[in-house]
């Protein structure tokens, strides 16, 4: 088991921008950012595997990016641009194989949270 810690959630107005981080005690093939919203329950996000290929859930494509630094087994995302239909409790996801998916259920090792909300 990997344990995942994120960071940089926060409040921010529409336009703005938050950058997220998830911290992992370990090596991870592939990661993931989901979030939680009243209206769609959780979500995959953005995903990212270890030859740094990436995928993005249509309504963030353009707006958010996601990386990775092998070295600090660290996990960010880049949010720009955010709107209020963003809000919600975003989650770090990983895995012990490679490949992408923004299915919560190829994933077993997840973070506790941290909440985005982004105000009109």
């Amino acid at each position: 088991q990997v344990q995942l810690v994120e960071s940089g959630g926060g409040s921010v107005q529409a336009g703005g921008s938050l950058r997220l981080s998830c911290a992992a005690s370990g090596y991870t093939y592939a990661m993931a950012w989901f979030r939680r919203t009243p209206q769609k329950g959780r979500e995959g996000v953005a995903a990212i595997e270890e030859y740094f290929r990436t995928m993005y859930e249509e309504s963030v494509k353009g707006r958010f990016t996601i990386s990775k630094d092998n070295a600090k087994n660290t996990l960010y995302l880049e949010m720009n641009s955010l709107k209020p239909e963003d809000t919600g409790m975003y989650y770090c996801a990983a895995r012990a194989w490679s490949g992408l998916s923004l299915d919560e259920a190829a994933y077993d090792n997840w973070g506790q949270g941290t909440q985005v909300t982004v105000s009109s």
